[in-house]
């Protein structure tokens, strides 16, 4: 039985980040691919290129949804803020290709599952802006880009949501790793999670179209809990529709 196609945008590496390539490269984290195959899904690694509205769409035609991962920070000019000195491992060319692929996905009503940065790209997408670095305020939500940098903490998630409705439950213990979230809300969007500290932790889109941003990483703890491999099953049945 053919699996549904989804696209997975990958991000640039510099020479020297894989071990014994002496090349650049483009990739993903496997927890992500893993996470994906499990529910049946098979995924299509994109490299990030400059491109317009349309031809995201053209580009999006022969897959059944989009999933935007974590990474790096969404360059501030991206929604109208100075850079902060926190703020780190900005990738213009990956930010403008996920922007157009989000708005793309959106217009063409495609299952979309947006992960940590993927929630924040979301946000900026439809006009909202983030929190360029709230760990000196508000620790444990791990740290980025550092390994075994995850902290597992409880969160609340809204009766009725999809997010909770693919999770089968309103509290959660999620792997984080991430030091921006989400400030002003996008256009259509509404908060469905948030930790106890306040913190964002999941958004979706009004209406009947299933986008869906959450703050945590699923895919880091989904091959042992269910109910984190839950949102990935859940998103597999929207894009075999």
């Amino acid at each position: 039985m053919a699996r549904a196609l989804v696209a997975l945008p990958g991000y640039p590496l510099r020479a020297g980040r894989v071990d014994g390539w002496r090349d650049k490269g483009i990739a993903i984290p496997e927890p992500y691919v893993s996470a994906l195959n499990r529910s049946g899904l098979q995924e299509a690694i994109l490299s990030p290129f400059d491109l317009t509205n349309e031809e995201a769409a053209e580009l999006l035609a022969p897959f059944s949804g989009l999933v935007l991962a974590g990474g790096g920070d969404v360059l501030p000019s991206n929604y109208g803020q100075d850079r902060h000195q926190r703020t780190f491992a900005t990738i213009p060319v990956r930010d403008n290709f996920e922007l157009a692929l989000c708005g793309a996905a959106i217009q063409l009503g495609l299952p979309l599952l947006a992960i940590c940065r993927g929630a924040q790209v979301l946000n900026v997408q439809r006009g909202g802006t983030l929190f360029q670095h709230i760990s000196d305020e508000l620790p444990g939500h791990g740290k980025p880009g550092v390994e075994g940098g995850q902290d597992i903490h409880g969160i609340d998630l809204d009766a009725g949501s999809r997010v909770a409705d693919a999770m089968g439950t309103t509290k959660a213990s999620c792997s984080c790793h991430h030091h921006q979230a989400i400030d002003g809300l996008g256009d259509g969007l509404i908060i469905t999670a948030r930790s106890d500290d306040g913190v964002v932790e999941a958004v979706e889109l009004t209406g009947d179209k299933w986008v869906v941003g959450v703050q945590w990483h699923p895919e880091d703890t989904a091959d042992r809990d269910p109910i984190q491999q839950g949102l990935f099953d859940s998103f597999a049945k929207e894009c075999a529709r």
